[in-house]
């Protein structure tokens, strides 16, 4: 069984109303965490910058703004599969991308025929990660206090 699924798409940075280049964008997902799925950006003459969100988001975004935190995503249009913006944010720091339904989709299709969605729980051990995480913070608090 494979592990992964890669993709590269091609998305536009958004500088301004004025100002936007195209860039590779490499979308991953992994068996090993399947709820995510990860966007590294590569802008010209600044190293790569990976973000990891859910799976879900991107999926629910394609159709209807989605998102609560630091990553938003939405069809730049309200009617009809049209492209989608994805907003980045670090605290008062934004970034904001166009992309093609159709790459991201064929994504998605990938993944799904991976790991199901809907299914991701089968795969993960979440609450034992959780638990070992959980112990790892409790015992650094533990020696610094």
């Amino acid at each position: 069984m494979r592990e992964s699924v890669q993709a590269e798409v091609m998305m536009s940075f958004l500088v301004s109303e004025e100002l936007s280049f195209r860039i590779p964008v490499e979308l991953r997902y992994e068996v090993a965490d399947p709820y995510a799925i990860r966007m590294t950006f590569h802008l010209p003459g600044d190293a790569p910058v990976t973000w990891a969100f859910g799976r879900e988001l991107l999926l629910d975004g394609l159709n209807s703004p989605s998102g609560d935190g630091d990553v938003h995503i939405g069809p730049t249009e309200p009617e009809g599969l049209c492209d989608v913006h994805i907003r980045l944010q670090v605290g008062d720091d934004r970034a904001l991308f166009r992309a093609g339904t159709a790459p991201l989709v064929a994504f998605l299709d990938r993944t799904d025929k991976l790991v199901p969605l809907g299914q991701e729980h089968t795969l993960s051990d979440f609450e034992g990660s959780l638990e070992v995480a959980l112990g790892r913070i409790l015992a650094k608090e533990q020696n610094a206090g």
